[in-house]
């Protein structure tokens, strides 16, 4: 007589989760969620344990966003409401982490049952699907869906809840499988292809225009689209823009990228928007980081037609002059074979470019020789550019804070014009959540063994999520964090001198905090830096020492462009 070997129903979600392609898993192991990491050993799955959820969900988010595949982070019920913060950045970035939760009993549920929370109604504004499992034998079906609402159509989060007697139940291993599709591995992405007559029309309004500008977002990137977008730019001689706080699409020596869609962390990008008379937005959305389409952002007069790869993301875009159905990829390649050419236009947006790095660079020498002559801490900026004139090509940056975020972004573009052409960026999203820097940082190296991965954090940023750095030391994975330190929340009480006058701060100063002892204590490297000259040597050293290590640097506070506008009166461009 045959018997049928049965398994536990989280070895069930582990294989039906390998199937698909998940490389790795982020997680705080709890008992609720031990059948699923039998499971996952079991597979030989990659975990990386973390001393909090939200580094977790920040882990699995990080690496989604750099390998654009699927992780997962794995939470108990309790642990739940600690990752909600990584669910809201993920869902800002619509990255497709797969959430699971390990819930309370099925069995008593609306009893009172042992940590029993109501995950599935609270993950349902911040992913696109949340559903819980009630019968173990549809464990790998619900995998399934889970997985296309992530993947296609507009990519985001998803959650899954798996109860905790469903979870240690006994079910067949081959539960559910005698249903199509009996085949649930990973599927090729469904693409969007334009309508001919739809595209024609929007090449027609390219063909005719004089001075077009391409803005790019999260769809181009999550499609794959960006080669195609830099090919495009270079060919035809358009100028290309990122939309703010998205993830950097093209590699900084793109010529044709000129920098982010935002009037005051890229100025000379207010006269080509201004002066277009065509913006094509290319995978974007018109919310707030573009004013929603709106003057003075966007002309009244310019033609504004938006590219999108599904209903989803074309419904934020009904203010737009005419919106196109297609994947972005595709309607690059047909972009691309206009048969034309604007380079007088193209020409002079690297003139302004050029300007506005002489600018800056002008600004900050002159800055940096007073802070040198009177005793000066760093300005951030100087900062961030000395820091990357000590990496090398190929290294991976990511930086994390309030005005250290925005002097961050200035310096890349300066950086770029002077030929550093970096491995990749990562930053917060949308909605600026301070304190991931850390987690993908980690995610970076994790990643790209083989490259330095630097991470430039304010202070408060860093005390929002540092204790992720643990992380870094029990899986022996070293990465370099800088800290901006500036002794408070400036970005706050910058803005507050602002608003309450007389140049009076509350509550966002910090004492003095000796970061670079916390890694020594750790088991790291730690240095601090109080004067410019000292951080050459301390960066080396830092990076040679093949630890997780820290260079805390003493800076003055100096409020950025975009938070002066946002501070006076809340300027209409490029923030709501």
């Amino acid at each position: 007589m045959n018997v049928q070997s049965k398994i536990r129903g989280g070895t069930i979600l582990a294989r039906s989760l390998k199937e698909k392609g998940v490389e790795h898993v982020f997680t705080l192991a709890g008992g609720f969620c031990n059948p699923a990491l039998e499971g996952f050993m079991e597979c030989q799955m990659p975990v990386i344990n973390c001393p909090h959820e939200q580094v977790a969900g920040h882990l699995a988010d990080g690496h989604t966003r750099i390998t654009r595949k699927p992780a997962v982070c794995l939470v108990g019920p309790e642990g739940f409401a600690n990752a909600v913060p990584a669910m809201l950045e993920a869902w800002g970035e619509r990255s497709p982490v797969i959430f699971v939760t390990g819930s309370s009993t099925l069995k008593r549920q609306g009893a009172g049952g042992f940590k029993e929370i109501d995950d599935v109604a609270i993950a349902a504004p911040l992913t696109k699907y949340s559903v819980q499992v009630t019968d173990g034998t549809r464990i790998s079906e619900f995998v399934d869906r889970a997985w296309h609402a992530a993947t296609t159509g507009y990519p985001g989060p998803v959650h899954l809840a798996l109860p905790v007697d469903i979870m240690f139940s006994s079910f067949a291993e081959d539960a559910g499988r005698d249903e199509r599709p009996f085949d649930r591995t990973g599927r090729p992405v469904p693409r969007a292809w334009p309508d001919p007559e739809r595209l024609e029309e929007v090449l027609a309004l390219v063909r005719s225009a004089e001075r077009p500008v391409l803005i790019g977002g999260h769809g181009v990137w999550w499609s794959g689209g960006e080669e195609k977008l830099a090919m495009a730019g270079n060919k035809l001689r358009m100028p290309i823009y990122n939309v703010p706080y998205h993830t950097k699409m093209l590699a900084t020596d793109c010529e044709a990228y000129m920098g982010l869609a935002d009037f005051h962390q890229y100025q000379p990008s207010r006269s080509a928007i201004q002066e277009a008379d065509l913006v094509l937005m290319v995978g974007c959305r018109l919310d707030n980081q573009m004013s929603f389409g709106n003057p003075p952002f966007i002309q009244a007069e310019t033609r504004l037609v938006c590219v999108n790869g599904s209903h989803e993301e074309l419904d934020y875009n009904i203010g737009a002059d005419v919106q196109l159905l297609s994947d972005a990829g595709a309607f690059l390649d047909a972009l691309r074979d206009v048969g034309r050419t604007w380079t007088d236009w193209f020409d002079l947006q690297l003139a302004r470019r050029t300007q506005w790095v002489q600018e800056w660079s002008d600004h900050i020498a002159g800055e940096t020789a007073k802070d040198m002559a009177q005793g000066r801490k760093i300005h951030p900026l100087q900062l961030a550019l000395d820091v990357q004139a000590n990496m090398k090509d190929g290294d991976w940056l990511v930086f994390d804070g309030g005005n250290t975020h925005f002097w961050n972004e200035i310096a890349t573009n300066i950086s770029a014009a002077r030929g550093r052409v970096l491995g990749g960026i990562l930053h917060p999203g949308n909605y600026s959540l301070l304190g991931v820097g850390v987690s993908y940082a980690l995610a970076a190296k994790n990643v790209h063994a083989d490259r330095t991965v630097v991470l430039v954090t304010g202070d408060g940023a860093f005390l929002s999520g540092g204790l992720s750095v643990e992380a870094c030391f029990q899986e022996n994975i070293p990465v370099v964090v800088v800290v901006d330190n500036n002794g408070g929340l400036d970005c706050i009480s910058q803005q507050q001198e602002r608003l309450f006058g007389s140049s009076r701060h509350f509550a966002t100063d910090f004492r003095d905090i000796p970061f670079h002892t916390m890694f020594e204590g750790l088991g790291g490297h730690g240095e601090l830096v109080t004067r410019r000259d000292e951080l050459p040597g301390a960066l080396e050293r830092a990076i040679a020492s093949g630890k997780t290590a820290c260079v805390n640097v003493k800076c003055r506070g100096v409020i950025s462009p975009i938070v002066a506008a946002t501070a006076d009166k809340r300027e209409k461009a490029s923030i709501e």
